[in-house]
């Protein structure tokens, strides 16, 4: 079974989020100041021996990795951010893609949605910070050039010949399936068999009115895809046009819900949902979560997945496997996520415990006597 978590690399100083967040801003910013907000809430979250790493400091990298393989993991899918030849926290993939004697796999998510400033504006008041104008074509072929290094890498993870190539919301491309076209000719092109193509968000998966047909596969993105809000289907499906809509009628604002306090779920029913579901297509790809609490970013607008351990991970991953090599066509699970702090999804092993969930992917693996 191949296990491949997500990979957040805002854990850096870049010129942007200085400007727009404040001096010397990162991920750990948001992380270290985060406080409990009722009885029982696991915060601040805090890495073991205070490693509160930089992700532009090459050893950083080699360590993750080191640490990633010995416990089974096969590889990451990195984040990566493109708006029309503006990269944003570009150095954690490109500085992998500099050193090949680091022994990991790997593979991209195009996170292409636009950044806003909702970390610190009132709900319902967030402005654009970042964003794309995915009609250009002539974007198109500047981003797959930029891609194709990483593809020719043969760390890069293929299958049958073809990358791997994740898009995190295609249903908000407007000209998608002309533009996954042309990526794949040019990956014939360039000698591969194509590209396979992956969604990821809930979003991506719940909604309707977008065409999946050039998708070799979508990824049931935990905990949102179990728990994605059916109410805000109708409003999501429509982002798709709010590229124009916005420029029309001169909008920098973003859609949010306002809400008051801390929505609380429980782990233990959410991991239920996920082991009783039927696979949502032919083509879906599993995932897990290891926790979730979004309330160091978010504050009392987050939420909160109360319960989450390494013994009960251990538990449900292990049936995640099992009913993926029963009912799934795939060898793959994602998992949220290798790093996600502010998000309360993390591997990386904390001071509560330890290397508590990466000995739990590595346990399980084990037992099903797939690792190797």
């Amino acid at each position: 079974m191949k296990v491949i978590p997500v990979y957040l690399p805002q854990f850096h100083r870049i010129p942007e989020n200085d400007e727009w967040w404040g001096e010397g801003f990162t991920e750990w910013t948001n992380v270290k100041g985060a406080e409990p907000l009722f009885e029982g809430h696991n915060q601040p979250r805090v890495p073991l021996n205070n490693n509160y790493y930089d992700l532009s400091d090459l050893d950083t990298l080699k360590w993750q990795c080191k640490i990633a393989k010995n416990h089974g993991i096969y590889g990451f899918c990195f984040y990566h951010y493109w708006f029309n030849g503006k990269l944003l926290l570009e150095k954690p993939m490109e500085m992998l893609l500099a050193h090949p004697e680091i022994d990991v796999n790997y593979c991209i998510s195009w996170a292409n949605h636009d950044w806003n400033d909702g970390w610190k504006s009132s709900p319902g008041n967030e402005k654009i910070l970042i964003t794309h104008d995915f009609d250009k074509e002539d974007d198109w072929v500047k981003h797959f050039n930029y891609l194709l290094p990483f593809f020719k890498d043969s760390r890069y993870i293929q299958e049958d010949g073809k990358p791997l190539m994740t898009i995190y919301s295609p249903n908000v491309i407007g000209k998608l399936n002309k533009m996954l076209v042309l990526w794949n000719k040019m990956a014939i092109d360039q000698g591969f068999k194509g590209l396979k193509f992956l969604y990821q968000s809930a979003m991506a998966s719940r909604s309707k009115g977008w065409d999946r047909s050039l998708f070799d596969y979508g990824i049931e993105f935990e905990p949102g895809y179990s728990n994605y809000k059916k109410s805000l289907l109708l409003s999501l499906n429509l982002m798709k046009y709010s590229h124009k809509i916005k420029k029309l009628l001169g909008i920098k604002s973003s859609l949010k819900i306002a809400q008051k306090e801390v929505a609380v779920k429980n782990y233990d029913t959410t991991w239920q949902q996920i082991l009783d579901k039927k696979p949502s297509s032919k083509n879906a790809i599993p995932s897990a979560f290891v926790d979730w609490d979004n309330t160091p970013r978010k504050q009392q607008a987050g939420s909160v997945y109360e319960g989450a351990t390494p013994k009960k991970f251990k538990k449900f991953f292990k049936q995640l496997v099992k009913k993926t090599k029963e009912e799934y066509k795939t060898d793959k699970i994602f998992v949220f996520a290798w790093n996600e702090w502010a998000e309360g999804g993390y591997l990386e092993p904390d001071e509560k415990y330890g290397y508590g969930y990466l000995e739990a992917i590595r346990d399980v693996l084990e037992e099903i006597k797939q690792f190797k």
